[in-house]
């Protein structure tokens, strides 16, 4: 007759399991950093996630911590690569570029989503007078709107405009200046909403400015969100300088909006060290990402940018103090 044995079926102990689980983790903070390195954030999901790349170098470290408490070697490892690699292209964008004495002519932008038209007319005003704008780009103009701001004495400030507003919604824009502009066509095909491009004679040669506000990446427009910001004109070494301004409905780990800043471009927030301060929403909670941009060719640089509260609007307004050269 066989005899049977029955022994003792040995579990793994804690500390195995918690090695396991924190390489296992580790591993998805790999692949989530593989995919903003890459540029390979596609579709309704991984778009908006792509967004929040600053606040997951933040979990990074502290999934680090973790690691090393589970004391395992492989989670150790690969999360010190993740935590470089998010460092490498987060941290910039808060130390700037060193651009306080950049030569040039001055030139000082302000740039405003007014959520609808709902934007404080008050307070825009009172900011080009404070900080004694050049150029005003207004996105989600409506005619209401138009109104309030001239009421408030805008156009005695700005005498020169190029408005597209709308009854309603955020299609509506407008380009304010203080000095002469001229409307200019065929410098891109705008896909989204009213994209003007104006050229501004400012004193020593003019400077063209694209008011950018394409679509938001909401499930049904992701393409064309993507078609909004990949269409914007390049760079530009010839003619005048290029200012782009406005809401992108896009962050700087984009990859459509990197491919943007590769063809030559400097966004202003992150050259100043506020690259990582946020723009919207202004609603019930604070706000998270910065996706209202001031963009300059090679040919200028901003030696300071605010980030300014606006009643009303669910985004900040973003002022930017540039330098062009010529």
């Amino acid at each position: 007759m066989d005899e049977v044995v029955q022994g003792t079926v040995r579990k793994p102990p804690r500390r195995v399991w918690r090695r396991r689980l924190a390489t296992a983790v580790a591993v998805l903070f790999a692949a989530g950093t593989a995919v903003r390195l890459g540029g390979l954030e596609s579709g309704v999901l991984l778009v908006p996630l792509v967004s929040f790349t600053p606040y997951f170098g933040v979990a990074a470290l502290l999934m680090l911590g973790f690691a090393a408490l589970a004391r395992s070697r492989a989670a150790v490892a690969i999360m010190l690569a993740v935590c470089v690699c998010l460092a490498w292209v987060v941290l910039p964008r808060a130390l700037g570029s060193g651009t306080d004495a950049a030569p040039g002519r001055p030139l000082r932008v302000l740039t405003a989503n007014l959520n609808g038209g709902r934007g404080d007319a008050e307070t825009i005003v009172g900011y080009v007078r404070s900080l004694n704008v050049d150029v005003l780009s207004l996105q989600e103009l409506t005619w209401a709107e138009r109104d309030r701001l001239a009421a408030a004495g805008l156009e005695a400030l700005l005498p020169y405009q190029l408005t597209k507003p709308e009854t309603w919604g955020p299609v509506g824009s407008g380009i304010y200046a203080r000095y002469p502009l001229r409307e200019r066509t065929g410098v891109f095909q705008p896909v989204g909403h009213h994209m003007p491009v104006a050229e501004v004679a400012v004193p020593g040669g003019a400077v063209e400015v694209v008011l950018v506000h394409p679509v938001a990446p909401v499930p049904s427009t992701v393409p064309e969100w993507e078609a909004g910001v990949g269409t914007l004109p390049p760079a530009t070494s010839t003619g005048a300088p290029r200012i782009l301004a406005g809401d992108f409905n896009a962050t700087l780990d984009h990859a459509v909006f990197r491919r943007l800043l590769g063809t030559g471009y400097a966004d202003a927030a992150a050259a100043t060290g506020k690259g990582l301060v946020p723009t919207w929403p202004m609603r019930r909670i604070p706000p998270l990402v910065a996706i209202d941009h001031v963009l300059t060719d090679g040919r200028g640089r901003a030696v300071d940018t605010r980030i300014l509260d606006l009643p009303g609007s669910d985004h900040r307004a973003l002022f930017a103090d540039l330098r062009l050269r010529p």
